[in-house]
């Protein structure tokens, strides 16, 4: 198969500064991608109010279940695409392509109109109170559109990483994430279009990174041009991407829908809760997700060598990619612990929604290491061709999580805080558990 001079071979060289310099611009895009939420959180904090706050939180929520969805397809067809590329299977590979694409694009449409049709249950299901209903309606309407770009932005950022190129996809989230910024404090604090402004942003900034992306992508990368001779359906290799995206996306939804039914659980402690957790979530998440996407990274280099049959380079990057966590996590957790209140005071001015996030923030932050072992377990799994592990572990995080909020937050000298508490437990279980499977199925060398 042939290569493009911008993409990176992970089966050879140094695995350290190969993972690094792969890693890197998956690390800062996710970063770039998380823009988009704080953006929508700090003007709607700052210049509409805490019910707007509360609006809009639970409704990323939402958007982040939905797109986690989008996102575990996109990344179980990368994982495949990743195999053949390392294997040299042109043809699996450009059959893969286009069957992943028509299959991911797809679902992406249907997902969009089930989802407009449920709209108007939504804020009963998610018990948003009714102070706040119009503003949740409101700004769902809006986003929902965001969808489909959702879709193009992940499938070709995803396959681009499969052939070893993530800078581009870097470049088009930076350039759409000033232009949410630029939006999203026009429309609002400009034009005075309230939550409806700052969803709209956030779409027309989708939007132009998706397209962007797709139209790049087939220009500059004849790997990823849907040929002719490809555009057929074949039963094996279907069934093989099925098998990995299908998974992949469970794996992404389960987790996120753990979120999702703890949200309700939040809303029930009133509006100042949900603010705080709006906040404090959007930190949270903006703090680990570097480490989420070296996961990522390690997924692709796993995949590339998996296909290579270079097990012995695998089981040394299992060792120095834990470090790398390790080392990581370490610093961001120590940031995020003591810079907590000035974090959440950029969100908010009001003292006690400050406080409630103060106490999420350094339960949550403490830990960031567990959930970043938890990532590259996900990775790992889903890049051997076992992505069936990878929900186990999910269902072991979220299984505890859940059953632990309710149960804690329902003893009144613990409260809300036992929702912050169930986190942290979740991931080391799973971790534990992520620490048995890689042991039994550590990949063996070819004879």
């Amino acid at each position: 198969m042939s290569k493009n001079k911008s993409t990176i071979d992970l089966t050879s060289g140094s695995i350290s500064l190969g993972l690094v310099k792969f890693a890197l611009p998956l690390m800062a895009g996710n970063v770039l991608q998380q823009c988009y939420n704080l953006t929508d959180t700090l003007v709607v904090g700052r210049f509409i109010g805490k019910n707007a706050l509360a609006a809009v939180g639970s409704a990323y929520t939402l958007m982040i279940f939905l797109t986690s969805i989008i996102l575990g397809l996109s990344m179980g067809c990368g994982a495949f695409l990743s195999m053949k590329y390392g294997a040299k299977e042109d043809r699996e590979f450009s059959i893969g392509n286009w069957l992943s694409f028509c299959g991911t694009g797809l679902f992406s449409i249907l997902l969009t109109l089930l989802v407009y049709l449920l709209l108007w249950f939504t804020a009963n299901l998610l018990a948003i109170p009714a102070s706040i209903q119009a503003l949740f309606n409101q700004y769902l309407l809006i986003i929902y559109a965001g969808i489909p770009a959702t879709f193009l932005y992940n499938y070709f950022a995803c396959s681009l990483r499969a052939i070893g190129n993530s800078a581009i996809p870097l470049v088009f989230l930076c350039l759409s994430s000033v232009l949410n910024i630029i939006l999203c404090i026009w429309l609002v604090a400009g034009l005075g279009l309230g939550v409806a402004g700052s969803a709209l942003a956030t779409v027309i900034s989708q939007f132009f990174a998706g397209l962007c992306l797709t139209i790049y992508a087939w220009q500059h990368f004849a790997q990823l041009r849907f040929k002719k001779a490809a555009m057929v359906y074949d039963q094996a290799i279907s069934k093989s991407i099925l098998s990995l995206a299908g998974l992949t996306a469970l794996q992404q939804s389960i987790m996120n829908l753990g979120i999702l039914m703890v949200q309700g659980r939040i809303n029930s402690f009133g509006v100042n809760v949900m603010a705080a957790f709006s906040s404090a979530v959007k930190i949270d998440t903006l703090a680990y997700s570097p480490v989420q996407d070296f996961g990522n990274a390690y997924s692709t280099f796993v995949a590339q060598n998996y296909g290579a049959r270079q097990a012995d380079r695998i089981k040394q990057g299992n060792r120095q990619a834990s470090w790398w966590i390790l080392a990581f996590c370490l610093v961001i957790s120590s940031l995020v612990v003591i810079w907590a209140k000035p974090l959440l005071a950029l969100f908010s001015s009001d003292p006690e929604v400050i406080q409630i996030g103060i106490g999420y923030l350094r339960i949550e932050g403490s830990f960031y290491a567990l959930i970043g072992f938890l990532f590259m377990f996900y990775g790992y799994f889903r890049a051997i061709d076992e992505p069936m592990i990878s929900v186990v572990l999910t269902i072991f995080s979220l299984g505890t999580r859940v059953l632990l909020a309710y149960l804690l937050s329902a003893i009144p000298s613990i409260g809300y805080i036992g929702i912050w508490a169930s986190i942290p437990i979740g991931w080391a279980l799973a971790d534990l558990a992520g620490l048995y499977y890689l042991h039994k199925k550590a990949v063996k060398p070819a004879n």
